[in-house]
């Protein structure tokens, strides 16, 4: 007679949680394995840069036989850019300004002063909020101030001023074509969509190439429009001869290579509006006026500000424009902040183009946490 095998005992209560620990550990070093090149490239290319340029900036930095030789010098690289020998470059000379100038400055004051009061009068008010705003408002009323007096008679405007006008006119041009083209090519149009492809080209062009296309055209010598410029009287007319003329130059190159990125995400957002709330907004009797206040631009905010940050962050970079097109000449009347941690960087100054693009990394970040916590919330609110 055949015995029957006796059934396997049931695992213990341990026994079974120690089971399902392991089996955790297992799914969760799994998915650290899957992620753990990704991480080590991050860091690699992202954090360990970051942290090596904090070293360097706070470190003069000399070539010796064999590597570098570094020097702790604290905030002394800091110090020669604001208030030190750097500083005629960085920031500028501050001259007379302008009773027009001052009225704008005083108009700003009392702009910044009733937003506090608005604040301090909310019932959000909070303490960290309230130092984070008289924060804002010094940083931001300073800098308006240097913008002022560097642009008035007999200043000389930095580098960091030069970027602040690139940045504002620039992406304020870009916004309001890009918004202006995306209208017009939602309207019934013949021929719209060939037009949509017309407008993305120069966004494929690589910066240099803009750039040198843009030498070429305001070449009034031997340029390809140097006919036109002739027959215009300008024949002798050097856009690079007045700091006025070459910021010109930038900027028109600029706006003209990227709005159509403004043109091409405000075109999305317009097509994502629902056609039944338009027309029957038109049906009502809604002039296009009120229909772009109360319906178009609600509904774009959220996207005109996301558009706007990107391109306000990769406008404080810029970079090959104005290197390329006038070498950031006249002077300095056209040389970014990166083009000025550029030209420091080649001439072995390490350490002060370090601390030159630190000092950008927080009036960038500066300017996108005003965008972010300030403005977005009263643009939505209001609209």
């Amino acid at each position: 007679m055949v015995a029957t095998p006796e059934p396997l005992a049931a695992p213990s209560a341990a026994r079974q949680r120690f089971q399902d620990s392991v089996a955790g550990w297992l799914d969760t070093s799994s998915r650290m394995v899957f992620l753990l090149p990704a991480l080590l490239v991050v860091l690699l290319l992202s954090v360990f840069p970051l942290i090596a340029s904090v070293f360097v900036a706070f470190n003069r930095v000399a070539l010796v036989p064999g590597g570098f030789q570094f020097t702790f010098v604290g905030l002394d690289n800091f110090r020669k850019l604001l208030v030190g020998s750097e500083s005629r470059y960085f920031i500028g000379r501050f001259g007379d300004a302008s009773w027009i100038n001052i009225l704008l400055g005083i108009a700003f004051v009392v702009l910044m002063l009733y937003l506090l009061y608005q604040y301090i009068r909310s019932p959000r008010l909070q303490i960290f909020g309230l130092v984070m705003r008289l924060i804002t408002i010094t940083l931001a009323v300073t800098l308006f101030g240097i913008v002022i007096f560097t642009l008035g008679d007999r200043g000389i405007p930095g580098t960091l001023v030069v970027t602040l006008i690139f940045v504002f006119a620039g992406v304020g041009f870009q916004y309001a074509l890009g918004l202006g083209l995306a209208l017009l090519v939602t309207q019934e149009l013949k021929g719209k969509r060939f037009f949509r492809v017309v407008f993305l080209l120069p966004m494929m062009i690589t910066p240099v190439g803009v750039a040198f296309l843009f030498r070429m055209m305001v070449d009034t010598v031997k340029g390809p429009f140097s006919p036109v410029w002739s027959l215009l009287g300008l024949a002798n007319f050097s856009w690079a001869d007045t700091p006025s003329g070459a910021r010109a130059a930038v900027l028109v190159g600029d706006i003209w290579q990227w709005t159509p990125f403004m043109f091409i995400i405000l075109l999305a957002a317009l097509e994502g509006i629902s056609r039944e709330q338009v027309e029957a907004a038109l049906v009502d009797g809604a002039r296009r006026v009120q229909l772009f206040r109360y319906i178009i631009l609600p509904e774009i905010v959220p996207v005109s500000i996301t558009v706007i940050l990107i391109r306000m962050i990769e406008a404080f970079k810029i970079i090959d424009m104005p290197n390329v097109l006038t070498g950031g000449g006249p002077g300095t009347a056209t040389e970014s902040m990166t083009l000025y941690s550029y030209i420091a960087w080649r001439s072995q100054d390490y350490g002060l183009s370090a601390a030159s693009a630190y000092v950008l990394l927080f009036v960038v970040t500066f300017m996108a946490m005003v965008i972010v916590n300030i403005i977005r919330p009263r643009l939505s609110g209001r609209l």
